[in-house]
């Protein structure tokens, strides 16, 4: 049933195509409104047909889920008018003007609430796929680097963290630390001006592009992903905004047994570690801050960001943070939203590292 699901959502998704339909683009070619269906290999012939040239057009500008909305809240009035069959019962056309019309609404307000946008409730659906994969499922991850790589010119690291904002609110919603938070990020690395830095949970490279602009010189930070598909679209991401040099991908986990960990030992001297951004799996927040300490690659004056610690919620670590403030770790809570919406608030934890445990 929940492949069913999936598979309805991928259909309906009017902000993105997802995949399938980059591939069709490229083989459609353009968009022809005065023949929409020319044969011979084209759009009737590929057999992809009408809704698949409204979906790649739902993907190049996002009037098409503002005109849905708009038709179906004048269907639902038009039902209530009179203007369409009296044999449509009353409450349909007061459901569908009221969703509808909810609908264009929070289209024209640019989509602040995150439940109403069909790929945030497809991410839902695919967050078991999320948690295994790193990956929602219907390849998001892939179409926002694709996107980065054809808007964003080579070398421009701004036009590339822009390019991801823009996919995120205007095509499919993703779980990077957005741009409301990326300039709490942002303030925390231009204050400690690390040489040496780490992040757990790379995603498809947006934290760091975001945290790599802003090394000083001769600053270096090596970004974990347990993924390899995500590692390797990160990869590209970085190479492509022109920092594969200041940026090392590391494929792995900081709990798989010291491999990932020796790899880093490997390239970094010990204390050596200014800053260290945490966001990825938030049950495992505090056994790899302890695997970082344990190591011993932190120093006292390290700071730690930890993401989304209010909402999806990491209660082990803030507890942690709580019982060691002030004798091992200075935290200060930064209340903010959770990314590209702003209905859902967030925390995110920095903590400054006083002393080195005992032993």
């Amino acid at each position: 049933m929940n492949r069913v699901f999936l598979f309805v959502f991928d259909l309906l998704q009017c902000e993105n195509a997802g995949a399938d339909v980059q591939r069709e683009r490229g083989r459609l070619g353009p968009f022809d409104p005065v023949h929409p269906l020319p044969y011979g290999g084209g759009w009737a012939g590929g057999g992809s047909g009408w809704p698949t040239a409204l979906l790649i057009r739902g993907q190049e500008n996002q009037m098409v889920p503002a005109i849905s909305f708009a038709l179906l809240m004048a269907f639902g009035i038009g039902t209530l008018t009179g203007v369409l069959p009296p044999t449509i019962p009353n409450w349909v056309g007061w459901s569908l003007a009221c969703i509808s019309g909810g609908l264009l609404l929070h289209e024209i307000m640019g989509r602040p609430v995150p439940f109403l946008r069909l790929s945030f409730l497809r991410m839902t659906l695919g967050m078991k796929t999320l948690m295994t994969e790193g990956q929602v499922g219907d390849g998001r991850e892939s179409d926002v680097v694709e996107y980065v790589e054809k808007t964003a010119p080579a070398g421009d690291v701004d036009a590339a963290i822009n390019a991801i904002d823009t996919f995120a609110y205007k095509q499919k919603f993703l779980i990077n630390v957005g741009d409301k938070k990326g300039l709490l990020l942002d303030a925390v690395v231009d204050r400690v001006r690390p040489k040496r830095a780490i992040e757990v949970g790379a995603y498809i490279g947006y934290s760091a592009l975001r945290i790599a602009r802003r090394l000083p010189e001769g600053g270096h930070l090596f970004s974990v992903e347990f993924s390899a598909d995500n590692a390797a679209l990160a990869r590209r991401v970085l190479e492509h905004a022109g920092l594969s040099d200041r940026v090392t991908v590391v494929t792995g986990t900081l709990g798989d047994g010291g491999q990932t960990l020796t790899t880093l030992k490997n390239e970094i001297s010990d204390g050596a570690v200014d800053f260290v951004f945490l966001d990825h799996d938030k049950d495992v927040y505090v056994p790899d801050l302890k695997h970082l300490l344990d190591a011993g690659l932190l120093h006292v004056g390290s700071v730690v960001v930890a993401d989304n610690v209010g909402f999806p919620g990491a209660p082990e670590y803030r507890a942690y943070m709580n019982e060691h403030e002030s004798d091992m770790w200075k935290t200060v809570e930064h209340k903010t939203q959770m990314e590209y919406q702003s209905v859902i608030h967030d925390v995110v934890l920095e903590s400054t590292l006083l002393k080195m445990a005992a032993g």
